[in-house]
């Protein structure tokens, strides 16, 4: 059973490490600009009084910032 599980964290380490090394080449200012477009989408939204979809296109801009943050994290500090 112990055996069994240092193979899960092993494998789950080297997934995440090539997750990371691939997000890592995204650079951080595509992920505010998206952050900033789906505000933009969603006050267009607004103002054509789809109400409900602004609402629910609007709450993506979080998501985007937190992964951008996410992306310098892993630039900066690296992976374990």
């Amino acid at each position: 059973m112990e055996n069994l599980q240092k193979n899960v964290d092993a494998k789950e380490g080297q997934m995440t490490k090539e997750i990371e090394s691939k997000t890592a080449q995204i650079p951080s200012k595509v992920y505010l600009c998206t952050a900033l477009a789906v505000m933009a989408a969603s006050a267009t939204l607004k103002c054509m009084g789809h109400k409900h979809t602004a609402l629910f296109v609007g709450q993506w801009v979080a998501p985007f910032l937190l992964f951008g943050i996410y992306n310098k994290i892993v630039k900066t500090q690296g992976h374990d």
